[in-house]
């Protein structure tokens, strides 16, 4: 009787430990998806500055400011995570949580 009882108090524990690991796999997805954002921004305006008014790519139409904002921007999210500050950032946070 006592050894089902410990059975059962392992299998909860060992539950317990499982969902434990969950939420943090789930917390430090969350937390790598908010560092990647932030290396995005800082991309993108790293990429406002240096490209301002010098992209020859585009007309000189109406719509040329937001064609290359458009632009600018998906380059910055296709790259977030490649620089390093993100992977940084997440180690840096994770270690102070």
């Amino acid at each position: 009787m006592m050894d089902n009882y410990n059975d059962i108090s392992l299998l909860k524990l060992g539950r317990h430990k499982i969902q434990d690991f969950d939420a943090e796999r789930l917390n430090d997805k969350k937390l790598k998806e908010k560092t990647d954002q932030f290396e995005s921004l800082l991309v993108k305006t790293l990429l406002d500055v240096s490209m301002k008014d010098s992209n020859k790519l585009f007309g000189k139409d109406a719509g040329d400011k937001i064609y290359q904002s458009m632009f600018r921007e998906e380059i910055s999210k296709v790259s977030a995570g490649g620089f390093g500050i993100s992977d940084t950032l997440f180690k840096f946070l994770k270690d102070k949580n």
